[in-house]
């Protein structure tokens, strides 16, 4: 048996080199993608806007994990295999206010399912006009929003997004050049 050779070592692996996604909302396009968003998907983009959550994480958000007196959010499981809690902002708490009184405070907080998030950001995208827009780029503007706000640090960030690698959050940071210009 020592003769034989494992097929799976001839297997060129594909190389993840070039496939990051970059796109960031561009001015005025916020506000276009709420306009074609049908009312029961705004509060989803929004959100994510304001929490940098995963589309999954998103859907699958329960009221037991919402704590609005302490402002925070407890994902018991993630992409990354982790519980995380997020904070929550001021803008992401009206939006939960705004669903439990619109849906109650039982099961789902959205009550959208991913695939139907996915659904109606797709036929959002093309109602407002915008291109290659994805819901999981919103999560790409939210972590670079939070880079731009100035006020939190690498590691606070990471732990807003659930982040292990600095390498990983650099991935979904995109800052643009003439921001930077400004500063220096």
């Amino acid at each position: 048996m020592e003769s034989l050779r494992n097929p799976v070592e001839a297997v060129r692996r594909p190389s993840l080199r070039g496939t990051a996604r970059t796109r960031r909302l561009e001015p005025g396009e916020e506000e276009k993608l709420l306009k074609a968003a049908h009312d029961e998907l705004k509060p989803v983009i929004i959100f994510a806007l304001a929490t940098a959550m995963r589309r999954e994480e998103i859907a699958s958000l329960v009221w037991p994990e919402i704590d609005l007196k302490k402002r925070t959010a407890h994902l018991p499981k993630t992409k990354n295999g982790d519980a995380r809690t997020v904070p929550l902002s001021r803008r992401a708490v009206a939006i939960l206010r705004l669903q439990g009184r619109k849906l109650g405070k039982e099961g789902r907080v959205f009550g959208l399912s991913k695939d139907q998030i996915t659904d109606r950001m797709r036929v959002t995208v093309k109602r407002g006009g915008l291109t290659d827009l994805r819901f999981h780029d919103l999560r790409h503007e939210a972590t670079s929003r939070l880079f731009e706000r100035g006020t939190l640090d690498t590691m606070e960030i990471s732990s807003i997004t659930g982040h292990k690698t600095l390498t990983m959050l650099k991935r979904y940071t995109h800052l643009r050049a003439e921001d930077l210009a400004r500063k220096l």
